[in-house]
């Protein structure tokens, strides 16, 4: 069965807004307050963050003080944002949010009776507390990815590696769950720079970092560990298992078409892996691969090795 879904437009510029599907009044309890008095509330409240979640996990309990709902999504593609709050229900109104042409994503109300017409009217009304605080945040993350990334390849830098690093040790070990490492580095790659040139070589970089991409979950990590190398943070992943994504990924980098002036050119990969072991420092963890790497090049390269 198809879900009702009412769909709408806020548009702060033009301070116009479209309402379409309204429902029957809603019989659920409102808790005592004036739309007027939360706004003054929310203002001050959502101004105390930058981060996106934090903000709209705010504004989705403060609300359900006027309009009580059974869940709250937002999406914004532009900064990969997908965020859910609460249980799904049969009935969903939907907002895209945009301000002065910026689009600041897409923002649904779900509950299981229809929402009725005043309360659509009290929504909009406290959704305008979102715009500032939204936007600033929004551009913060922007930032703080911007700074976080390898611009050349798009994917995480040293420092990102360093505290994802850190932070992933944390928790595999708060949970008790296995953490493995793949460094990969292209074989030769030196040979490509050198007789196609730089420019030929960066776009070596950018198609190995994309194959490496489209062969991984979306939770396992990529950085740019130094010129060709990259390194790949498995998450909830044993030794058998990381041994397994690494040969997928060094059987994918070799298939793949390199085009260089019209040139093909193959390539392939070597990489080493290592997997946390008990009290092992990140530095441990990082030298351990690093060495299998090592070994992998020093028999004879296009192979993966395992750390002991």
């Amino acid at each position: 069965m198809k879900t009702p879904t009412q769909i709408h437009a806020i548009d702060f510029d033009s301070a116009k807004l479209q309402r379409l599907g309204f429902g029957q009044p809603s019989s659920l309890p409102r808790r005592p307050t004036t739309v007027v008095q939360l706004r003054q509330q929310l203002v001050q409240q959502l101004q105390v963050s930058l981060e996106v979640e934090r903000i709209l996990s705010v504004f989705f309990r403060e609300i359900q003080r006027l309009v009580p709902l059974d869940a709250l999504h937002y999406r914004h593609e532009a900064s990969d944002l997908r965020l859910e709050f609460g249980q799904r229900g049969h009935h969903c109104v939907s907002y895209n949010l945009s301000h002065e042409g910026e689009h600041l994503g897409e923002l649904a109300f779900r509950r299981n009776q229809r929402l009725a017409e005043d309360e659509l009217g009290q929504l909009e009304s406290l959704l305008a507390t979102l715009l500032y605080p939204m936007r600033n945040a929004l551009l913060y993350r922007a930032a703080t990815r911007s700074a976080l990334r390898d611009p050349l390849t798009e994917t995480g830098n040293r420092i990102a590696m360093d505290q994802t690093l850190h932070r992933e040790i944390d928790m595999a070990r708060r949970h008790m769950s296995p953490l493995s490492l793949l460094m990969l580095d292209i074989d030769h790659f030196k040979i490509v720079n050198d007789t196609h040139g730089h420019a030929a070589g960066d776009s070596v970089l950018r198609s190995v970092a994309a194959v490496i991409k489209s062969q991984l979950r979306n939770v396992d990590m990529v950085f740019r560990f130094g010129g060709e190398e990259f390194l790949i943070l498995l998450s909830n992943t044993g030794r058998d298992a990381a041994g397994m994504i690494g040969e997928r990924l060094r059987q994918a980098a070799q298939a793949h078409d390199y085009w260089v002036e019209d040139k093909r050119v193959e390539l392939t990969v070597s990489l080493g892996c290592s997997t946390l072991l008990a009290a092992e420092s990140a530095e441990s963890l990082l030298r351990r691969a690093d060495s299998a790497l090592y070994v992998a090049k020093r028999e004879g390269r296009n192979r993966l090795a395992m750390a002991g």
